[in-house]
């Protein structure tokens, strides 16, 4: 691909209809995802989006137990469907396939383009026996063990900016050696807990999971700084072929959530670093919501939407730098 094609090539970004489960009244605004389609339409800026295939019983049994994956398809045990704090339905069960389907292509466009998304989260808190969080299925390491199946990576990297920790992608990894993951975030998720106006409690390193806290109360100047202080350190010890990127919207100073003083400049300052990071090394990289609790949805909108056009303007910028392509 030469360089003014990249730059000028459509953005893929997958979402489908089906992403949406009616849940109800909650604290995750499931109808985000279509009104962030909705915005990025709006925007005039290249992008194509395209509907994703439902994952397939293999690629979850690669990260996840059969006994899991029976009860989320059925419903039962009903303690174990919902683990990950939804309530189960025949729907709900039909919205985690393509959701985590949309991860999986996001990564496979990203190899192919040089960047892609998904207008879903990565669903980090989600272990192999069950859920928390509302992460049903951790598509980040689906998709990464699907592209490794496909030989299409060796070595990846997550990269996670949502404002809890990534405790779920964590436990996957330990057992992955190949694959790594840098979770910068201003809470540490506990079941059933969480933080506000308290500093965050340091989560445990691994030898490929590194946990960075954030003070409460930072501003955008202090979070900006400690990501650029350990993003590029991470990406060298990871060598990756191929980042993940969970772009929380959690952190923004607005959510009920945050501890952190975070205004829509700082996290669209963020996702330029984490893009620009990644493009000028050659690492594709695909991104995918997560995150974003503020009452007014549209608040949140824009956070995500700020996302894709970061992700736009790195490609651009870098695509007129040289090509994309390794």
């Amino acid at each position: 691909m030469t360089s003014a094609a990249a730059a000028s090539r459509p953005v893929r970004v997958f979402h489908s209809p089906r992403y949406f489960a009616d849940i109800g009244e909650h604290v995750m605004p499931m109808r985000k995802f279509a009104l962030v389609r909705e915005a990025i339409e709006r925007s005039g800026l290249p992008v194509r989006l395209v509907e994703p295939e439902p994952v397939s019983d293999e690629d979850l049994l690669r990260v996840h137990t059969p006994e899991y994956l029976r009860a989320v398809a059925t419903g039962e045990p009903r303690a174990l469907s919902e683990s990950q704090k939804f309530p189960w339905s025949p729907a709900l069960a039909g919205a985690v396939r393509f959701t985590n389907g949309g991860c999986v292509a996001a990564a496979f466009a990203a190899l192919e383009d040089g960047v892609a998304g998904n207008l879903a989260s990565g669903f980090h808190h989600a272990h192999a026996d069950h859920g928390e969080g509302f992460c049903t299925f951790n598509g980040l390491v689906v998709a990464l063990e699907r592209a490794r199946a496909e030989g299409r990576i060796g070595r990846a990297l997550v990269v996670d900016m949502d404002l809890h920790y990534g405790n779920g992608t964590a436990s996957l990894l330990a057992s992955r050696p190949w694959a790594f993951a840098l979770s910068l975030y201003g809470n540490w998720y506990k079941q059933n807990r969480a933080y506000r106006d308290v500093e965050a409690e340091r989560a445990p390193d691994t030898e490929n999971s590194w946990s960075v806290p954030v003070p409460g109360g930072s501003g955008g100047a202090a979070y900006l700084e400690i990501l650029a202080r350990h993003l590029g350190p991470a990406i060298e010890r990871a060598a990756p072929d191929l980042i993940l990127y969970q772009a929380g919207a959690d952190p923004f100073r607005e959510d009920p959530y945050s501890p952190l003083d975070l205004t829509h400049d700082d996290l669209r300052a963020r996702d330029e670093i984490v893009f620009r990071a990644a493009l000028e090394r050659r690492i594709p990289i695909a991104w995918v919501l997560a995150g974003g609790y503020t009452p007014d949805v549209s608040r949140v909108v824009e956070v995500h939407l700020g996302t894709f056009v970061a992700a736009v303007r790195a490609r651009e910028a870098m695509g007129a730098a040289g090509d994309l392509e390794r």
